[in-house]
């Protein structure tokens, strides 16, 4: 990526979630661009520096860390939040409602919705208003109420709805503060990291991208959205998609 077209000169730009697979591929990709000043790449785990990218522990992202780290940050350009949950050692997407439980469904709904809101909450506010500017957030294409056809993964799909409900919410609010403004959605596609592991068996080759693959797209997608677009969700491949 020789620049992060659509942009000015010196931008900076914040990646939560950096130490994640789609979450480090968009951090590599952006510590390549030009026109780019510093990369902050936030994550719950110790990450390395290098030329223009400055790490940041955010171990708890409770709210008093998200206020610190605002208040530490300058101006930015561009805040993707590139985290996510569909599994862990504890829950596993659902196939029936009789495997829908209380817990489940708050960790889900912690890290999918609640997460990005509150990133949102305080990172909105350190968006430059003078020129382009991005908030976006990682969604999936489950999280289309219209676009489910097959049922299970209740609370997966339900955090990603949510998710896309709170985005163009904070895109309203928002737009009346900053006109060059843009908050989205970015669906990644199935991409070849933990998340997606053990649901990989019926993916199509093709359809399977490694996270350089993926990260470069959305950020594809970035460079082009205009403050028009603010509040869809698009897909990798720059097709939006549809509530």
């Amino acid at each position: 990526m020789p620049r992060l077209e659509g942009f000015s000169d010196n931008i900076n730009v914040a990646v939560f979630g950096a130490s994640g697979g789609v979450g480090s591929a968009l951090v590599d990709n952006l510590a390549h661009a030009v026109n780019i000043n510093t990369v902050y790449a936030v994550s719950r785990t110790s990450l390395n520096g290098g030329k223009g990218i400055v790490p940041i522990n955010c171990s708890d992202y409770s709210e008093e860390r998200l206020a610190s780290i605002a208040a530490e940050l300058p101006d930015l350009d561009v805040v993707i939040c590139a985290m996510g949950i569909l599994h862990d050692n504890n829950l596993a997407p659902e196939k029936s409602r009789s495997q829908i439980s209380m817990p489940n469904m708050q960790r889900v709904f912690e890290v999918n919705t609640f997460l990005p809101a509150l990133i949102a909450k305080h990172m909105l506010p350190k968006l430059t208003k003078d020129r382009k500017s991005v908030f976006a957030a990682l969604s999936a294409r489950v999280g289309s109420i219209s676009d489910n056809r097959l049922g299970g993964w209740y609370s997966y799909r339900a955090s990603k709805a949510a998710l896309n409900m709170m985005l163009k919410t904070l895109a309203i609010e928002h737009g009346r503060r900053a006109k060059n403004s843009v908050v989205i959605g970015l669906h990644p596609g199935t991409v070849d990291t933990n998340l997606s592991k053990p649901f990989q068996t019926n993916v199509a080759k093709e359809k399977l991208f490694a996270p350089d693959f993926s990260a470069a797209r959305l950020l594809d997608v970035v460079e082009k959205v205009e403050p028009s677009d603010t509040g869809k969700i698009f897909a990798w491949d720059g097709q939006e998609i549809l509530p």
